[in-house]
């Protein structure tokens, strides 16, 4: 069994003791300076001391844990415990900015506060931790780096209403049905048949009506049907407001990325759904992408805005195998930036299949600043390109809404149109 190297090595602090005491004793033999000489004899006494008593230092171990924090904002409390007399922690915030904290050794918490700029995975703090003791001359084996991660939700955003199925397939529901049931619309008067219960006689309209005598007319209704809504997401892309920050995986010059807007989007419709009684599926459009499966009420809401918050970009193989199964007679919101036509193509198999597909375009507002000649045009092509993808679209039927301009009053006015 060997020995861990970074455990129980001596510091710097050590290092110059040693040095500085060899050094002082070489120049007062030298100099025939006696006084040189003895100056250096704290130093070797304490040099000695700290050698005679071992250079382990006491092990750190990292406990991060996340708190409550407000909007906009995460709060995250890093404990670290040693027998060491301190501890040097290394905090790396946000994957990019690097503190150095000494804290006592005892048992201490440090607070880190790191500010939200995007949804979806992320890792606000990593930790590492390292003991020291005789001000720095026993070193302990370095704990960590222990990462935290969180899954933060998408923002609110309220939706009037959604676009509804061709054909309501549901025995219960908000919406108003064509078939005969209860709870809904007036549908006709009809002739008393069996089946029909007696408080379903309408009798002014048999008084009035009736061809002979012992004939009783009924009062039919429209029944009431919930709708099938499922929410696909494209993640091959996260693409921010600034172009040039495409490609670099700079997150906080990036702006607004389509990502976080899809993941808004997805709430948004998810919140809209189930709020008004209907079923929500989710799927997530890469090869091994997270799937869940239809159904209602606050519990399955709270797992699907769970499954968008975990949502992150796709991995390099971000190329989907198959199609994920929908319920029949659904209404499909296909979100996607449009730029890869592997998501069309798949809006255009569902509008195929006889589903309803609404195409939301989560690409966000570009801010085409600090491009070269060459970057402007080669935006202009893919821009074209995805013009050509949206005019397909709507050839076959599929809506197309923009979630960044006024998703709200497009996906209402669908709705208007269609019913």
């Amino acid at each position: 069994m060997t020995d861990d190297p970074d455990a129980g090595r001596r510091g710097p602090a050590l290092s110059v003791a040693i040095g500085g005491a060899v050094i002082l004793a070489v120049v007062g033999l030298l100099s025939a300076r006696p006084d040189v000489a003895a100056m250096g004899l704290p130093l070797a006494l304490w040099s000695g001391f700290a050698i005679a008593r071992g250079t382990a230092g006491g092990e750190a171990k990292v406990r991060i844990d996340a708190l409550p924090g407000q909007d906009g904002e995460l709060l995250t409390a890093i404990a670290v415990e040693s027998d060491a007399e301190a501890v040097e922690m290394v905090i790396v915030q946000s994957e990019r900015r690097t503190r150095r904290v000494i804290v006592p050794g005892g048992g201490s918490s440090v607070t880190a506060r790191s500010t939200v700029l995007h949804s979806g995975p992320a890792i606000p703090v990593q930790a590492a931790a390292r003991g020291f003791s005789l001000e720095g001359a026993a070193l302990s084996k370095t704990a960590g780096p222990v990462a935290a991660g969180r899954q933060v939700a998408p923002p609110r955003r309220p939706i009037d209403a959604l676009p509804l199925p061709r054909r309501l397939i549901g025995s219960h529901g908000a919406h108003e049905g064509r078939r005969q049931g209860q709870g809904g619309d007036f549908r006709d008067i009809h002739a008393f048949a069996p089946g029909d219960e007696l408080r379903r006689v309408d009798w002014r309209a048999t008084a009035r009506m009736a061809r002979r005598p012992g004939d009783l007319l009924v009062r039919r209704t429209n029944t009431l049907s919930d709708s099938s809504v499922v929410i696909a997401m494209d993640t091959s892309e996260d693409l921010g407001e600034v172009v040039s920050s495409w490609g670099s995986g700079d997150l906080e010059r990036s702006g607004v990325t389509s990502l976080d807007l899809a993941r808004e989007a997805a709430r948004a419709i998810a919140d809209s759904a189930i709020g008004a009684g209907d079923r929500v599926a989710l799927h997530v459009l890469v090869h091994g992408g997270r799937s869940l499966r239809s159904g209602s009420g606050s519990r399955h809401l709270a797992r699907v805005v769970a499954a968008i918050a975990a949502t992150g970009q796709a991995r390099e193989d971000a190329s989907f195998r198959r199609t994920p199964p929908v319920p029949h007679g659904s209404v499909i919101f296909v979100l996607s930036t449009f730029f890869e036509g592997a998501a069309a193509q798949t809006a255009l198999m569902w509008r195929a299949s006889g589903h309803r597909v609404v195409a939301v375009d989560v690409l966000p507002p570009l801010d085409r600043t600090r491009l070269t000649r060459a970057q402007l045009i080669g935006l202009r092509t893919v821009l074209a390109e995805r013009e050509n993808v949206f005019a397909d679209l709507h050839g076959a039927g599929v809506d197309v809404v923009t979630w960044a301009d006024d998703p709200s009053s497009a996906l209402l006015a669908i709705a208007r149109v269609r019913r």
